[in-house]
């Protein structure tokens, strides 16, 4: 008899600890190429031009260019409404019920609900996935007293417009050599469904509420870290999936202090902080690839890579400290996020509504 597998939204092939013993293919090297670029472009362009929350235009690139390897009008449309509706949603609903606990959880609720259910029927992952991370980011940046909700609505639709057109010249610059296979369409029972949209919904709540209640404005990474882990949308992928986002943020972290010794003085120079960025971002999309293209190690390392020159390195102020906290903070919020994960699992799998079922080749078929 088979073993079962269980089908996840990412293919994983490797990991940062064990990759994959190959050579990366034509392709894999185009996009690993898109996504350096890409983020370092959008890193630099928004330093020149003083623009706030560098965080958007750093690692907006790395998941539309990381996570899609290819550019097509659908991914942009799904980009595009997803920034749209994030926008209308932190100007509209954070400005009527920013301080008022319970509406605005009822309204973080239904809005994580509906970003889930996009991610678990699989058509519109994209905009599901990429509207969890700018809306987990933009509420994060809300929660600041001195932080102008309008300044953060513009960032984030100058940095989801500026990703768009720097997708569009990377895919020109770098473009793949050979056709990419079509993704597999995934079936799963309605069980599932609403297993998994019930579960991550659930747990990207208990975050947002408890990142709110704790007052944990230094947190952001943390706070990416435990919606990034809910993308499997399930336990058997979270578990696998926190591990790799540890690994991910530790060597993140570590990079980051390393640029900071090399720099010295010199991290004010943003040429010498960009082609640092550069290099970084390369290698882990290296790792990135040879996991499979997914929400890996390598791609943890990218993203914390990605918050801590966007929003903490400045002339005045340097990444020791910002790095240390970010890999503690990091760790407690997924071992935290994990065991809520499990706990919903067993709670949701008591009912045969909402049980998970493991698929196997006879109930595939």
């Amino acid at each position: 008899m088979l073993k079962p597998q269980l089908k996840l939204p990412f293919i994983r092939k490797g990991s940062v600890s064990k990759p994959a013993h190959r050579g990366l293919t034509a392709n894999e090297v185009r996009q690993c190429l898109r996504v350096a670029f890409g983020a370092a472009l959008g890193f630099t362009i928004s330093k020149v031009m003083g623009w706030n929350y560098g965080t958007f235009f750093t690692v907006y690139p790395m998941l539309l260019l990381g996570l899609v390897p290819v550019l097509n009008s659908h991914i942009i449309r799904q980009f595009l409404a997803n920034a749209a509706l994030v926008t209308a949603f932190v100007f509209v609903v954070q400005g009527m019920f920013g301080d008022q606990p319970i509406p605005m959880t009822i309204a973080v609720i239904m809005i994580f609900a509906f970003m889930f259910s996009c991610m678990s029927k699989g058509a519109n992952f994209l905009f599901g996935a990429v509207g969890m991370v700018g809306l987990s980011m933009q509420l994060h940046f809300a929660s600041y007293s001195s932080a102008s909700v309008s300044d953060l609505v513009m960032s984030n639709v100058a940095a989801s417009l500026l990703t768009i057109l720097l997708a569009m010249l990377m895919h020109f610059i770098f473009p793949d050599v050979e056709a990419r296979a079509k993704p597999p369409v995934i079936t799963k029972p309605d069980s599932n469904r609403r297993h998994e949209v019930i579960l991550a919904t659930t747990v990207a709540t208990l975050s947002f509420i408890v990142f709110q209640v704790l007052d944990l404005q230094d947190s952001l990474s943390a706070q990416v870290s435990s919606v990034l882990i809910l993308f499997p949308l399930n336990w058997y992928g979270a578990g696998r999936s926190a591990l790799n986002r540890a690994i991910g943020t530790l060597i993140g972290c570590n990079i980051g202090l390393a640029w900071q010794f090399i720099l010295l003085d010199h991290s004010g120079i943003l040429w010498f902080v960009s082609i640092a960025l550069w290099i970084s971002v390369m290698l882990f999309a290296r790792y990135h690839m040879l996991e499979g293209g997914g929400s890996g190690a390598g791609f943890g390392a990218m993203t914390t890579m990605g918050i801590l020159f966007g929003q903490y390195l400045t002339p005045q102020q340097d990444l020791v400290y910002n790095a240390l906290y970010r890999f503690t903070s990091v760790t407690v919020s997924v071992f935290l996020t994990l065991m809520a994960v499990y706990g919903m699992h067993r709670l949701l799998n008591k009912f045969a509504n909402t049980r998970f079922i493991i698929p196997t080749p006879e109930n595939n078929k």
